[in-house]
């Protein structure tokens, strides 16, 4: 048996999800799934919920579009599986009800947005790589300088702690240790270190 599924969001728990189950459920909601979340937050317990009870020939009802998405793209991702899993979407206040012929084409209109932002995206990608290689610039990280990578070994060695051989370097703290562990650098024991500090000295 299908039927409507209400789902409420409020930002902070100084509001009330009250006003939005009672219009949802006056719209026909048979269960009402509630959050209480920022509209960034990624953790959403009951629109989760809701999706997991939700079948085919249901309906998903919300108050506003902006209830069910914290952007266009996660909106738009979430039509999308509502539309493959045959789950119909009804909004009140835009009067969108996709179980209509004309709400239906809203579903189209929704689609082509999607794959319109993603087409902008690559092309937008595609376009800042160009820009880069033609002034010269490698996108993606940048190598390791061999020497310097070599360098702060021989002092991680010599029993400088790699924080202090990154400083020094003016490389990043989590590269040395990476590079420590991938070349199996065993590090002198603090009892066995000289009392001096080790400072690297400028090539001449």
């Amino acid at each position: 048996m299908t039927g409507i599924l209400g789902y409420a969001r409020v930002s902070t728990g100084d509001q009330d999800v009250a006003g939005q189950s009672m219009r949802l459920t006056q719209a026909g909601a048979i269960k009402v799934f509630t959050d209480v979340r920022s509209g960034r937050s990624m953790d959403r317990p009951g629109l989760t919920e809701l999706l997991a009870y939700a079948r085919k020939g249901d309906t998903l009802a919300i108050v506003r579009l902006d209830r069910l998405g914290r952007s266009l793209s996660e909106l738009l991702a979430t039509v999308t599986m509502l539309k493959e899993r045959g789950i119909a979407l009804l909004s009140l206040e835009e009067k969108i009800d996709t179980t209509s012929a004309a709400g239906e084409l809203v579903f189209h209109v929704f689609g082509s947005i999607a794959h319109f932002e993603r087409r902008l995206i690559a092309e937008r990608t595609k376009d800042g790589i160009a820009a880069a290689r033609a002034k010269g610039k490698r996108p993606g990280r940048r190598p390791l300088d061999a020497d310097r990578a070599a360098t702060a070994l021989k002092l991680v060695a010599a029993g400088l702690s790699p924080t202090e051989a990154a400083r020094q370097l003016g490389l990043g703290r989590s590269t040395v240790y990476r590079e420590v562990q991938r070349m199996g650098i065993e590090r002198i024991p603090s009892a066995a270190r000289s009392d001096a500090p080790v400072i690297l000295q400028p090539a001449i």
